[in-house]
């Protein structure tokens, strides 16, 4: 049974022979080896283009906002997997990974997908100010969160916006999907009811699709990025492990909420 329109597998991103590699058109050993950073080839791998300066340094700034954020419940995962097989690297890499989603790592590509939304309905001709509200409100109605705003620690603007930000800036970058994003927080609290300010989540979409990368990869960006974070935990769990502690920590705070059989004693 076939599934999608494609018969023949087909892609545009690398090809070889008994002597070349080929990646997106270029020679592998001759053009990008010692020739572009992993960003720059992280960025061409992706949209099949060379980045100029402003797209290398905005990617490059927003793979290292992201890299690191403690240990947060994937890096915990991660750790605790590695603890107990310590022998498969890949294996508590790819729990960590797993764990990205919506809540973590995951909403920079929803609030792309909002900002995008914003963008559409001012090419349409409303100001700024109109399609923030009308796309805040429409996902108000439809009981979306609204992605990319609101911090549990950082109640004003998470400072890694401003660092973003002004990477951008510097480098030249379109700062349309800034703007929108900044339109988005200014018209939060007439919808919402409270301030929600800009978070790391949607500075990361501002930014990068204000040098061409493409909305559909966004949420690569946050996967590379804590990949360099999670290999750097599990270097530090082979040599000072904490998978277990993590664990017993959690087992001392469990409460437990079902039923017991008669004269179960849980102190016993």
């Amino acid at each position: 049974m076939k599934i999608g329109k494609e018969t023949i597998p087909r892609t545009g991103i690398s090809t070889s022979n008994t002597e070349t590699i080929v990646v997106r058109g270029a020679d592998l050993c001759q053009e990008l080896i010692g020739k572009l950073s992993f960003t720059e080839y992280f960025y061409f791998l992706v949209t099949g283009k060379r980045p100029d300066a402003a797209a290398t340094k905005v990617v490059d700034a927003t793979l290292v906002a992201i890299a690191e954020h403690g240990l947060v419940p994937s890096v915990q995962a991660s750790r605790m997997t590695l603890a107990a097989a310590p022998d498969a690297l890949q294996g508590a890499v790819a729990a960590g990974i797993l764990g990205c989603g919506s809540v973590i790592l995951g909403a920079s590509e929803t609030a792309g997908v909002m900002l995008s939304e914003v963008r559409e309905r001012m090419q349409g001709g409303e100001t700024i100010e109109q399609a923030a509200k009308a796309v805040v409100t429409a996902w108000r109605e439809a009981r979306r969160p609204i992605p990319g705003y609101g911090h549990p620690l950082h109640k004003a603007r998470d400072p890694r916006v401003a660092a973003l930000f002004s990477v951008a800036r510097e480098a030249g970058a379109d700062t349309t999907y800034i703007e929108i994003a900044d339109a988005v927080e200014a018209v939060i609290p007439g919808i919402v009811g409270k301030n929600l300010s800009l978070n790391v989540s949607a500075a990361i979409p501002a930014v990068l699709l204000g040098v061409g990368f493409p909305l559909n990869a966004l949420k690569g960006v946050p996967i590379l990025a804590r990949t360099g974070g999670l290999i750097a935990h599990l270097s530090e769990e082979l040599r000072q492990s904490i998978g277990f502690a993590l664990s017993y920590q959690a087992t001392r705070e469990v409460a437990y909420t079902g039923e017991v059989p008669a004269g179960f004693d849980p102190n016993a």
